[in-house]
């Protein structure tokens, strides 16, 4: 998993790793089970400070995407599948929600972009 952090971001350093983790794991690059480093390594392998990660693992955790065990380590939660299914939706709605706008600034009609999605979707 590779974080990607900017200094000229108007989003908070805790943000981007938080949101860059949530990604990864609704894009299945991290799995359930998987284990996230440490917050001291992280910190380091980030150059942030350790409470930047403690906040975004308990973050994280709060949400249900991880599960902290102490002494154990910090894993990919296996217990709120339905959470991950409804945040790959709302993932989804975003991404059509930037395509409708774009084909309505386009004056791409409804049926126009339904029968571009239907082409695009049987490419697969």
């Amino acid at each position: 998993m590779k974080i990607i952090i900017s200094n000229t971001s108007d989003s908070p350093l805790y943000q981007q790793i938080e949101d860059q983790i949530k990604d990864a794991i609704l894009l299945e690059e991290l799995k359930e089970g998987d284990s996230l480093p440490s917050i001291r390594s992280f910190a380091n392998d980030l150059k942030v400070s350790v409470l930047t990660i403690r906040r975004v693992y308990e973050d994280l955790e709060r949400e249900g995407f991880i599960v902290c065990q102490v002494g154990i380590g910090t894993f990919v939660s296996a217990s709120n599948i339905e959470l991950l299914r409804d945040s790959k939706r709302r993932l989804v709605e975003q991404k059509m929600q930037d395509m409708i706008q774009t084909a309505k600034s386009l004056s791409i009609s409804k049926e126009e972009l339904n029968a571009m999605m239907d082409i695009l979707y049987e490419e697969d």
